[in-house]
């Protein structure tokens, strides 16, 4: 099966996010993380993890990028146990049980997005409509060959078109963490 990893092509997360997601763990959209928030009143790094965050379940870190990798039977199940335990410590979950039925749900929904080819890149934009949050999914492959991505790569991108926005990058860098 496929499933969904971090993947980080250059260091723009350690600085985008209060907590950047380590290479290579296991990731869900993790839009369950603002449950409790007005996003509309999100700011800073805490508005960068909402628009494009994968969450990275072992760390609770955010990736602006996941890249679709095959996973074992063994490797789910220990990935939805991670996050079930995530659950329970951080967000709130009523039991074991129910922490690992929502585990499940995040790791069908992620599995659900994993359509395309092995090691293609998938990007994500959230938003907030009116108190209701929407995902939309590009997926991002190498142009021609299957080469590996460097972080300035051309590639083909399939999905909805993405909002005009600006975002600057070097502000978000100097302002204070959130703590």
């Amino acid at each position: 099966m496929k499933l969904l990893r971090t993947i980080r092509l250059d260091p723009s997360d350690t600085f985008i996010f209060d907590r950047a997601a380590e290479p290579g763990e296991w990731a869900v959209t993790g839009g369950f993380a603002f449950a409790g928030d007005d996003p509309g009143k999100l700011e800073g790094k805490a508005r960068a993890a909402f628009r494009s965050g994968f969450l990275g379940v072992g760390s609770l870190g955010w990736s602006t990028l996941v890249q679709i990798v095959e996973a074992s039977d063994q490797e789910r199940k220990a990935a939805i146990d991670t996050l079930a335990g995530q659950l329970l410590a951080h967000f709130g979950a009523p039991g074991l049980a129910d922490a690992v039925a929502a585990a499940e749900e995040e790791f069908a929904f992620a599995a659900s997005l994993c359509t395309h080819p092995h090691d293609t890149l998938i990007a994500m934009h959230r938003r907030n409509d009116n108190g209701e949050i929407h995902e939309t999914f590009r997926a991002l492959r190498p142009k021609h060959d299957p080469k590996p991505l460097r972080a300035f790569s051309f590639l083909d991108v399939e999905g909805e078109e993405e909002a005009a926005e600006h975002v600057d990058l070097a502000a978000m860098a100097k302002a204070p963490k959130d703590h």
